[in-house]
């Protein structure tokens, strides 16, 4: 009598039964609406008025021009941001970064002898080679000198923002004028408009920076060694990746984002460089937040910009239709992301489950 051929074990994983509600990014912007609902209810505004005024200020004919505008900052911070973070690099030296970038293509356009359309393109060159090498100097602070890199790219800003100040206020400034600006770039020097809006040829850049991020994350070998860095730097460094040199390389990439980012802002109207005037609007601590919101992923960040973006923009015309401060908009954006942090460090069901099993053994 034969035994019949028992059956292999099968493998079963646990399936959720809903990923949408499981998402913490989508619980985090969900629960931020409703906090935001019940904030505008609390000071007696209408939070359909409210939200409806967000997306019309934002997104209709009268705010979609200023809605790229800001974007396009805003998208290349994040992506700028969102390279290193993919491999748990945390790059706080952006607005550095993005002065120098647009500070060396204003000195650029300034002192050029090319044509003005060969001295465009210099200066966009300019600009990410120096946002590029001081963001590669907080890399080797780090993998040289053991300065931590949030500590080294944070206090390498300063000195970067207050030298620009210097030069925009005395040694290029205006003469005659009474702001902190250096001279109007020579006829031409300035990046074609798309149309009749404010809009320039910047956001084009920028998009090609997203679809070149996306493609090298997600198709390429260096790609895979950020993602694998990013989730387990122990087992990438067992795996030969070289960290030193990875950071390098990150930091490198992600400064020369920046600097790209403060070379269009300089060569969009007014077409010079305006000490504050880059960093003000906040677009690095934004564009953080957009790609902490996306966890660094290439399409997440995109969307996680245009969300923000779409609050900044869109706050004004909620304060004229509500009276509610446009500073509620900020509100949200900390909310979204300590929501995020709180619900990303909560271990779901099974994970608990899975604890008490590893306990137990």
């Amino acid at each position: 009598m034969t035994t019949p051929p028992t059956r292999p074990a099968v493998l079963r994983l646990p399936v959720p039964r809903s990923p949408v509600l499981r998402s913490p990014v989508l619980f985090s912007v969900a629960a931020t609406l409703l906090a935001g609902t019940l904030l505008l209810a609390a000071t007696g505004a209408d939070p359909l008025t409210a939200y409806g005024a967000v997306l019309s200020g934002s997104l209709g004919p009268d705010g979609i021009g200023a809605t790229l505008t800001t974007g396009t900052s805003v998208l290349g911070m994040a992506l700028a941001l969102a390279v290193p973070l993919r491999a748990g690099l945390v790059n706080l030296g952006g607005d550095g970064q993005l002065v120098l970038g647009g500070l060396a293509a204003a000195v650029t356009g300034l002192y050029s002898p090319l044509p003005a359309p060969l001295t465009v393109a210099v200066c966009l060159l300019a600009g990410t080679a120096a946002g590029a090498a001081y963001a590669a100097l907080a890399a080797v602070c780090e993998t040289r000198l053991g300065v931590p890199l949030l500590v080294s790219g944070l206090l390498l800003s300063y000195p970067a923002v207050s030298f620009a100040s210097y030069v925009a206020r005395y040694p290029l400034k205006e003469p005659g004028s009474s702001l902190p600006q250096t001279r109007r770039l020579p006829e031409g020097v300035a990046l074609p408009a798309l149309g009749s809006t404010t809009v320039t040829a910047g956001l084009l850049l920028v998009a090609a920076v997203a679809v070149v991020h996306f493609f090298v994350d997600t198709r390429t070998g260096a790609g895979y060694e950020v993602r694998m860095t990013g989730l387990g730097p122990r087992f990438a460094a067992y795996a030969g990746v070289d960290r030193a040199g990875l950071t390098l390389r990150l930091m490198a990439a992600s400064g020369g984002i920046a600097g790209l980012v403060g070379a269009v802002g300089v060569l969009a109207f007014p077409c010079r460089f305006t000490d504050g005037a880059l960093t003000a609007p906040g677009y690095t601590w934004t564009g953080l937040t957009a790609a902490l919101l996306a966890g660094a992923a290439p399409l997440g960040t995109v969307l996680a910009a245009l969300f923000f973006t779409v609050l900044q923009v869109g706050g004004l015309s909620m304060e004229r239709a509500t009276e509610v401060p446009r500073e509620l908009t900020q509100v949200l954006q900390a909310l979204v992301i300590v929501l995020l942090a709180s619900r990303s460090r909560t271990p779901r069901r099974s994970d608990r489950h899975v604890n008490k099993k590893e306990k137990a053994a």
